[in-house]
């Protein structure tokens, strides 16, 4: 049977920045991250941040990204579980426009992504995001299932020590299913 330890992405492979470090350092990261990746993988979504300690602390993914070109985003509160209960797309774009969203998101990006530190826009794990290295793979997907999440950080003890992708997951059971 197979354990996390066997399909995660160790550390040392994933893409991370520092807290301090601004959005376009994330961006470059995930990219040259990209470019290292064995092309038979997945990309990667995500950029894991650590703080002055080199210890995980949150991640940055593709959809913090975007979120992060237009703050009023947030006023929104939980704008991904609204089309989870059935609003309308109608419902969604008169959103867009009373919230004027995105009005100039891509004139000034160069000068935002600058700016803006990731420590402002990630996402801090929460307690179901984490699973131990030795765990099966039986025991993962359950997490990745059960909590919605796209990754897991994997820990040894009290550290982590590499990431578990959804798509790494499935990639196995895909394996499995036409074996």
């Amino acid at each position: 049977m197979k354990i996390v330890k066997d399909i995660m992405i160790h550390l040392s492979d994933y893409p991370t920045v520092p807290m301090d470090a601004t959005l376009r350092d994330a961006v470059e990261a995930l990219e040259r991250a990209q470019k290292k990746l064995d092309p038979t993988r997945y990309r990667h979504r995500a950029v894991l941040v650590y703080d002055e300690n080199k210890k995980i602390i949150g991640k940055v993914s593709q959809l913090d990204v975007l979120k992060a070109l237009e703050p009023k985003y947030d006023q929104m509160k939980d704008s991904r579980s609204m089309t989870r209960f059935g609003f309308s797309k109608e419902f969604m774009k008169s959103l867009f426009e009373q919230f004027n969203l995105l009005d100039k998101p891509l004139d000034d990006i160069g000068k935002k992504a600058g700016k803006l530190k990731v420590k402002e826009i990630m996402y801090a794990p929460s307690d179901g995001e984490f699973v131990e290295e030795t765990a099966t793979l039986n025991e993962a997907i359950h997490q990745l299932v059960i909590g919605h999440h796209q990754s897991l950080l994997v820990t040894r003890g009290p550290e982590i020590v590499g990431i578990l992708r959804q798509t790494d997951v499935f990639k196995e059971v895909y394996e499995a299913i036409v074996k």
